[in-house]
């Protein structure tokens, strides 16, 4: 049995099909979280504590170069509202409709989303260093 691949123009328009998704209406928010990261973006939050909320640019990511598209307007910064430990992040658009969700972390963790500190206070300014979605090219 073949392994199921993709051309890299697929790729890139899988990548920018989802990265226009945040900017429908006003514009979508990225909100930080403490906690276990749910099953998805269509699950629920469970018991996650929010510790931040950044509106996006619009558009929210650029375009897709290898099936990688970035955040757009990084460094981003917000105050943050809870205090914890940052796990994992979720994009909503500007009714709230989950679009995506991943980890959290600091450079070289390999994170989608790069912070200067996972460690936040109520009050503190939250830094995003960068973001990206990458598309996958095989199973």
């Amino acid at each position: 049995m073949g392994t199921f691949r993709i051309s890299a123009s697929a790729r890139n328009a899988a990548a920018d099909a989802v990265r226009v998704l945040p900017d429908a209406g006003t514009g979508g928010k990225l909100r930080i979280y403490a906690g276990t990261q749910p099953a998805g973006p269509d699950s629920g939050i469970g018991g996650a504590t929010l510790l931040a909320e950044i509106a996006l640019a619009k558009p929210a990511f650029g375009a897709a170069a290898a099936g990688v598209v970035t955040l757009a307007g990084t460094p981003l910064s917000a105050t943050a509202s809870g205090t914890g430990t940052a796990a994992w992040f979720r994009i909503v658009d500007s009714s709230g409709t989950a679009v995506m969700d991943g980890a959290v972390g600091l450079s070289g963790s390999g994170a989608e989303l790069i912070l200067s500190a996972t460690s936040l206070s109520a009050g503190i300014t939250v830094t995003i260093s960068s973001g990206t979605v990458t598309m996958p090219a095989s199973n």
